[in-house]
C-alpha cells in the first residue's frame, strides 16, 4: 500500500509537471508571435525608412545634376538644344534673357515660324542638319521693332526659337 501512495504521489507529481509545462508552452506560443509581429513592423518601418531615403539621395542626384548641367549649359544635342532645367528658364522651354513681354513673344513667334519653315526646305531639299548657315538666323531681326526694346535680347530670343522651330521642321512637324 506504500508503494501505491508512493506511486500516486510520484504520477501526481509528473502530472502537475506536465501540466504547468503545457501551460508554459501555451503560453509562450502567443508571445513568440506577439513577438514575430513587433519585429515585421520594425522592418516594414525600417523598409520605409530606407525608400524614404533612397527618394531623398535620388532627388538630391538629380538636382546635383541639374547644376552641372545649368553651370556648363546643360547638354549639348549637337544641334544647340541643350538641357531641359528649369533654372533661368519659363515653362515654356525658352531662355529668360529679360526684356519686355512683346519683345519676347515676339521674338519667339517670330523665331519659330521662320525656322520650321527653313527646317521643311532643308528636309525637302535633304541638305545637311545646319540653321547656323540660314540668313534669318544670323540676323536675327525679322519683326523686330525699336519699340520692343534691347535688339540684342530680340535677336538672342528669335534665334533659340529659331533652332527650335527648324528642329521641328526638319524632323517633319
Amino acid at each position: 500500500m506504500k508503494s501505491n501512495k508512493l506511486m500516486n504521489k510520484i504520477g501526481g507529481a509528473i502530472f502537475a509537471f506536465s501540466l504547468l509545462l503545457g501551460i508554459g508552452i501555451a503560453s509562450s506560443v502567443p508571445a513568440q508571435a506577439q513577438w514575430q509581429d513587433d519585429q515585421w513592423r520594425r522592418d516594414q518601418r525600417e523598409q520605409r525608412r530606407r525608400e524614404r531615403e533612397n527618394a531623398r539621395e535620388q532627388r538630391r542626384r538629380n538636382r546635383d545634376n541639374d547644376d552641372d548641367n545649368y553651370g556648363n549649359g546643360g547638354y549639348n544635342d549637337g544641334y544647340g538644344n541643350y538641357g531641359n532645367n528649369r533654372r533661368g528658364r519659363n515653362s515654356d522651354g525658352y531662355g529668360n534673357y529679360g526684356g519686355s513681354y512683346d519683345l519676347r513673344q515676339t521674338a519667339l513667334n517670330a523665331g519659330f515660324a521662320d525656322g520650321a519653315k527653313e527646317g521643311r526646305k532643308d528636309r525637302s531639299r535633304n541638305e545637311r542638319y545646319d540653321y547656323t548657315d540660314e540668313s534669318d538666323f544670323q540676323k536675327g531681326t525679322r519683326d523686330y521693332s525699336s519699340r520692343h526694346g534691347d535688339r540684342s535680347i530680340y535677336q538672342r530670343y528669335y534665334r533659340e526659337a529659331f533652332s527650335h522651330g527648324y528642329a521641328d521642321g526638319y524632323a517633319g512637324y
